[in-house]
């Protein structure tokens, strides 16, 4: 690991002094501190457990990554790569965060550190409908663009009264010709024209209430039992009901926010406030793991830029004079590298 330390006050401890400290163990998290670490800056990861990839009964969209795999262990696996590179994986919850001169104070729930740039990777907690309810990823799932092809030429519901519950039935209309709109005694709150879509799309809505779930010996969703004493049969299906971004670090920070709750950010996952990123979930675009690892390859790389001692300014050469191979930080050897040792004699 390089020396890329920020300077922190007396009080702190080299145990507790990070370059980058990243909040939120996802993908997005996760493969910015990889970028972190593997470029030579002291990195941590705070994770207090869960979100959204972990609850994963499967891994989509992923190349190279066997779609068997479930989100405990991707994200396992991860951490056992980050680990390998001689970044910290801390499970704590980080409960404040606070600019000191330079750097970065950030409480968490078992201790604290300090960090010359911080990246939130909070992401964000669907809000889930009133039980009763299927089994989360074995017939309730969150994530169309995931999941939607799990259920080609199936039974689908979309739970939900929005406009966005309204348009994602539409879109199923892609992948199934069974659709059902399930109100559960709701009042519709989209807009007259996209009732006038509805009309015009082979979409049942339904406006009783679930009051009970038949699923199969596999666990999986089979049916759904209705107030008016129903039964509709269903493989799967979404619940719409929207989104609360995990934005309090950014906000007690004075990042700017979109209206949606989003985090403000550049192409870099650059906030409003020097040396705080944002990545993932907490930002807006395409909340799918692919999307959110290129985020953080992206935020990872700006930080490097940012944090490197070399090439030295023009500026900096003329007061201090010319670097000397002493001057010069080193890394230690991790997973792919070799020792000048081991690249003499040939050992593997």
């Amino acid at each position: 690991m390089s020396n890329s330390k920020g300077t922190t006050p007396e009080s702190s401890t080299d145990d507790d002094r990070y370059a980058v400290a990243v909040v939120g163990g996802g993908p997005a998290g996760l493969t910015t501190a990889l970028y972190a670490a593997r470029l030579g800056h002291e990195t941590v990861v705070f994770d207090r457990g869960g979100g959204r990839a972990a609850m994963m009964q499967d891994t989509h969209n992923v190349i190279g990554t066997p779609e068997s795999v479930s989100g405990a262990d991707f994200l396992s696996t991860a951490v056992d790569q980050l680990r390998s590179y001689g970044a910290d994986y801390r499970r704590e919850f980080v409960t404040g965060i606070e600019r000191v001169d330079d750097s970065f104070a950030l409480e968490t729930t078992d201790g604290s550190a300090v960090a010359e740039r911080v990246v939130l990777a909070t992401g964000f907690t669907d809000e889930r409908p009133e039980p009763p309810l299927p089994r989360t990823g074995r017939g309730l799932h969150y994530c169309l663009h995931c999941d939607a092809y799990m259920f080609v030429g199936e039974s689908v519901y979309v739970m939900g009264h929005s406009e966005s519950a309204a348009h994602v039935a539409m879109i199923m209309l892609n992948f199934t010709d069974d659709v059902d709109l399930l109100l559960r005694g709701d009042e519709p709150t989209w807009s007259d024209e996209t009732a006038t879509l509805l009309e015009g799309h082979p979409v049942d809505i339904v406006h009783e209430d679930v009051t009970g779930v038949r699923n199969g010996d596999d666990g999986w969703l089979e049916a759904l039992e209705f107030a008016d004493g129903t039964v509709r049969e269903y493989r799967g299906g979404f619940a719409m009901y929207g989104s609360e971004y995990n934005n309090g670090l950014a906000a007690s920070l004075g990042a700017d926010l979109n209206d949606d709750g989003t985090v403000a950010v550049d192409d870099h996952g650059r906030t409003s406030v020097d040396g705080l990123s944002a990545v993932g979930d907490l930002t807006p675009g395409h909340n799918q793991i692919p999307v959110a690892m290129g985020q953080g390859a992206k935020a990872g790389l700006a930080i490097h830029k940012g944090l490197r001692t070399f090439p030295k300014s023009l500026a900096e050469l003329e007061a201090e004079g010319p670097v000397s191979t002493s001057d010069a930080p080193t890394m230690a050897a991790g997973p792919g590298t070799e020792t000048s040792e081991q690249a003499s004699t040939g050992d593997d």
